[in-house]
């Protein structure tokens, strides 16, 4: 049970820690002129994860291979892994706040280096912020993150919403549209694998207030989970950023309060 408690905010260390390794640019700019190119082709089999790979999982996958080919943009490669994609026409991810409608492009963002993701009938194309991002550091993460995905048998698409509460409203200046894009594409997706959800609720004089709801809510190890994995990739990012502080509503103060209530008794039993 305390392996299950503290497993959310040790992978947002690990996300934190792997993000010293590769940090995303904030602008790209094409450097080569659009020319014609050696359309080599990189053929990467499943076979080479197999001491990575959970046994069903490779049984699910074995017949995946992933070609990669070049394109006339050396910082964009495309992701052939020999299955349908999507049915018909292309759809394009420029930032990962636009992926909130594919899991799959959701976890290519997460990623870290990993600047846009496009959709072809067959085929994933992703681009690299710049020449200082290598390919060899980012493909093994990419072809693992799409051998999972496609044996996982998860659409690509769906019909999820954006998230209201980070949503960039107008008058948000950089460092609160930086808070939410971080908020939502890096940290929300790992708290909500176990079960709960992180809510953007206000900036100010540099504290980032936010609400955790579901599992998170009367988790024992919330408070590390802000500090451990939250805060310290929100100041990673964000200098601006000065520490976190958790919300809480009167409903959760009262079931709060009734949950010692609760355990003051069974402790008297």
């Amino acid at each position: 049970m305390a392996a299950r408690r503290i497993s959310c905010w040790k992978r947002l260390f690990a996300a934190h820690s792997a993000a010293r390794l590769v940090r995303s640019a904030q602008v790209w700019t094409l450097t080569r002129p659009y020319t014609a190119w050696n359309r080599a082709v990189d053929v990467h089999s499943v076979n080479s994860f197999i001491h990575k790979q959970p046994t069903l999982m490779l049984q699910q996958a074995r017949s995946l291979f992933i070609q990669t080919q070049e394109t006339p943009n050396p910082n964009s490669l495309k992701f052939v892994p020999g299955c349908e994609v999507l049915e018909s026409g292309t759809i394009d991810f420029p930032i990962a706040r636009s992926a909130h409608s594919s899991p799959l492009a959701k976890q290519l963002f997460r990623i870290d280096g990993v600047k846009s993701v496009f959709f072809g009938s067959d085929f994933i194309t992703v681009t690299k912020p710049d020449d200082d991002v290598e390919w060899k550091v980012l493909k093994p993460h990419i072809y693992a993150t799409l051998m999972d995905f496609f044996a996982s048998g998860l659409p690509v698409l769906t019909d999820e919403q954006p998230s209201s509460d980070t949503a960039i409203l107008p008058d948000d200046d950089e460092t609160v549209a930086m808070i939410k894009e971080l908020l939502d594409t890096r940290i929300r997706p790992t708290v909500q694998e176990d079960g709960g959800d992180i809510v953007y609720m206000g900036f100010e004089d540099g504290i980032v207030r936010l609400k955790m709801q579901g599992s998170c809510t009367s988790c024992p190890s919330s408070v590390v989970t802000l500090k451990s994995g939250v805060q310290n990739m929100l100041q990673f990012y964000i200098p601006d950023v000065m520490g976190v502080e958790q919300v809480e509503d009167e409903a959760d103060e009262i079931t709060k309060r009734e949950f010692e209530k609760l355990e003051k008794k069974l402790g008297d039993l």
